[in-house]
């Protein structure tokens, strides 16, 4: 039998990329998911691309004995831990459901992982740690902090984790620090679906290329960057999927504890991405400039050679494989998962 992998909030966008590499790995993947910020039509997606039903149970990674359970029933042989809230916006104004979530998730998770024999366990950690970073490309040497509740709730899981594998020499964890996840899985059947308004840049230019939206708002002009306009470290979703997997079996492997950085190296402006979507589309993209945002940087982008060292990882897709995969999927899916497709639920 395959190995069997438990995914927090694994029916997200980030987690049912993985479900897909994780399957293609040869594992088993189990998903845990409240559907708070995601669609069930994502599991006949799923279905559909394997072949096979999605093993998945409905509920909160808070609730420690459903999680110990899971764990037990499905002899779980690692953990990787998405569930958790992640727009920086909403956790300024709502601090106490981010530290409720995101905090009380993970202890209620850990609790249930210390109490069976599943010691194994991947974090979704994020960039965001690195606050304003004092220079580029960024390294996992560079000092942390916090510009918001989002972010202090991922330190402070961080520093949770730390002090377990002090206090237990058993766990071994892996805590990956991304950078900008966009893009689509290539056959356009699972992608982002933001809801309401997106927090993200890629899921905007999408809705505002597809006519869901007028024109984007371009947060910034007067940065130090070649063009004013801030840069960052897009991602495609499925080099990050594929960084789960070789984190996962590093740890089943080797079982040594890491936290690595999982970014391309380089970083795009925000008109810069506009333009390579344009290409991708064939759309034009109208925008204007509005005053920057509190909190932005104008320079975030990854220094990943850790990650290819410790895991033999690194990115392969290009920023043109991003927009053209985005672009497929919103295509496909204008109103993402709301719009089902013949055969969903």
């Amino acid at each position: 039998m395959s190995q069997k992998i438990l995914l927090t909030g694994g029916a997200g966008y980030i987690g049912s990329h993985t479900y897909l590499a994780l399957v293609s790995a040869g594992f088993t993947p189990v998903i845990l998911d409240d559907f708070s910020n995601c669609s069930p039509a994502v599991l006949d997606r799923l279905q559909r691309l394997t072949g096979h039903p999605a093993l998945c149970e409905r509920g909160s990674v808070t609730d420690s004995g459903l999680v110990q359970r899971l764990l037990e029933q499905h002899r779980i042989g690692a953990v990787i831990h998405f569930a958790g809230f992640k727009a920086v916006g909403e956790s300024v104004a709502q601090p106490l459901k981010y530290y409720a979530n995101n905090i009380g998730g993970m202890v209620g998770l850990l609790q249930a992982m210390e109490a069976s024999a599943c010691r194994t366990l991947v974090f979704s950690s994020s960039a965001t740690v690195y606050g304003d970073p004092a220079s580029v490309p960024i390294t996992e040497k560079f000092p942390v902090s916090h510009t918001n509740p989002y972010g202090h709730t991922k330190l402070v899981c961080e520093d949770m984790l730390a002090a377990l594998r002090v206090a237990g020499p058993l766990w071994r964890m892996g805590v990956l620090r991304y950078f900008n996840p966009v893009g689509a899985h290539p056959s356009g059947l699972i992608g982002e679906d933001p809801a309401g308004l997106p927090n993200n840049l890629m899921p905007y230019v999408t809705q505002v290329a597809v006519g869901k939206r007028p024109y984007l708002n371009v947060y910034g002009r007067d940065y130090n960057t070649p063009d004013g306009t801030g840069v960052r470290d897009y991602i495609h979703v499925q080099d990050l999927a594929q960084g789960h997997v070789a984190a996962v079996q590093a740890l089943l492997g080797k079982g040594e504890s890491f936290t690595v950085n999982l970014g391309t190296g380089r970083g795009h402006s925000v008109l810069e991405l506009v333009s390579a979507f344009e290409r991708a589309s064939g759309k034009t993209v109208p925008y204007q400039f509005a005053p920057r945002r509190a909190g932005d940087v104008a320079q975030c982008y990854a220094d990943p050679s850790l990650a290819e060292d410790l895991l033999g990882w690194r990115a392969t897709h290009s920023l043109a494989d991003m927009c053209t995969d985005a672009w497929r999927w919103q295509q496909g899916n204008p109103e993402g998962y709301g719009q089902a497709l013949a055969g969903d639920r």
